[in-house]
């Protein structure tokens, strides 16, 4: 998965079709993501002796396939690809404009 936490994202499938945020939390395992203002549910949670019980909502994981990455300078949504910098270093790349995405 070629995402980091904090990057941009635009989802682009799905009931949340068109939206954008930040990446909150990577599941890698899951292949998910978590998009903050993005695929909110409903949290029921019971209550205990000094608090009473609410129902929160709170954002649920999404699937890495239906979200890209925006492109910093043509603030669309890109294709990620991977170069190397002057000093040898792995960096991502926006497949739209060549630019870094690091």
């Amino acid at each position: 998965m070629n995402f980091k936490t904090g990057d941009k994202v635009v989802v682009i499938a799905g009931k949340d079709k068109g939206k954008e945020g930040k990446i909150i939390k990577i599941l890698r395992k899951e292949n998910r993501v978590v998009v903050e203002g993005v695929n909110i549910v409903k949290k029921h949670v019971k209550g205990n002796g000094q608090q009473a019980g609410s129902i929160n909502d709170i954002e649920a994981s999404i699937h890495a396939s239906n979200v890209m990455i925006i492109d910093p300078k043509t603030k669309k949504a890109t294709r990620i690809g991977h170069s190397t910098d002057k000093n040898g270093k792995k960096i991502r790349v926006s497949k739209k404009s060549n630019s870094n995405l690091d």
